[in-house]
């Protein structure tokens, strides 16, 4: 069946890549569109910033510093087993230590995302 979940490490590791993938595709054609919209419609633009600089806005933003970060440490993680087999026998260890990076780092990055909308 193609969509049988599996379990395990692994096949978690491998749907939050793609969709974490698909969530960076998403805001590089939002940042396409705004961009051109500084020239084409200045107007729009502003409001576009107003909404960046909105809770729901910095909300977003945060998701997507998540997504950026997940992204880039399991790519790190796999290029790793890539370049030495032999670590795929403790990938699962390697998946737990970026999450321990993952929350060590975006915990402190999130708040100071969402501090002027805590009011802080």
């Amino acid at each position: 069946m193609l969509f049988r979940y599996r379990g395990s490490e692994g096949m978690v590791a491998w749907a939050f890549h793609r969709i974490s993938g698909i969530a960076i595709w998403l805001f590089v054609m939002l940042h396409v569109l705004d961009i051109y919209l500084a020239g084409g419609n200045p107007n729009v633009y502003n409001d576009i910033l107003k909404f960046y600089a909105s809770t729901p806005g910095r909300c977003m933003e945060v998701l997507l510093g998540a997504a950026l970060l997940y992204h880039a440490l399991n790519g790190l993680r796999i290029m790793a087993m890539d370049f030495w087999p032999r670590l795929t026998a403790y990938h699962k260890q390697i998946w737990y230590a970026n999450w321990v990076v993952f929350v060590g780092a975006g915990l402190p990055g999130a708040f100071i995302i969402m501090r002027p909308a805590l009011g802080l």
